[in-house]
């Protein structure tokens, strides 16, 4: 990064993880409004890890919220432990401390936004996930900023 942003303010990303498409919401610098940003379509390891640079240096990040799809019980599913272990590359690879989300239910609620909106199915697939990752982050403001506990074992019981 090029200038270091004081930990008080700055901006956040919220990322809804997939496997193949990964949704960005950004807040504004005083952690006030969460806004979709767009979907990455993942490439490869290479080609994300310069997305993720670009995205924090462009747009001034200084903490991503990560989606965690637990199962509706709470335990840590398959999917959140692919969303933990993509937390710690994005932090190894930016520097950037990351948070987690319960994201149970962003995508269905998303969904609800979108069909309200009378989108066709083909203009919700293309807003879905940033519009869930919009969700998670905002949710993560009127949280005060504090993410969801992670279990100290993520094996299963």
């Amino acid at each position: 990064m090029d200038t270091e942003v004081p930990k008080e303010k700055g901006k956040l990303a919220g990322i809804d993880f997939g496997s193949v498409r990964i949704g960005v919401a950004i807040s504004d610098p005083d952690r006030i409004i969460a806004s979709p940003y767009e979907i990455y379509t993942r490439k490869n390891e290479r080609l994300d890890a310069e997305y993720f640079k670009r995205l924090v240096r462009e747009e001034r990040i200084v903490r991503f919220v990560v989606g965690l799809p637990l199962h509706l019980d709470g335990r840590i599913s398959e999917k959140a432990r692919e969303a933990l272990a993509f937390g710690a590359w994005l932090s190894q690879l930016t520097g950037l401390p990351v948070d987690y989300m319960d994201e149970r239910f962003t995508s269905v609620e998303a969904g609800y936004y979108l069909r309200e909106a009378k989108m066709t199915v083909k203009q919700r697939k293309k807003r879905t996930d940033k519009i869930a990752a919009q969700i998670l982050l905002a949710n993560y403001i009127e949280r005060g900023c504090r993410g969801t506990d992670v279990p100290e074992s993520l094996d299963d019981e």
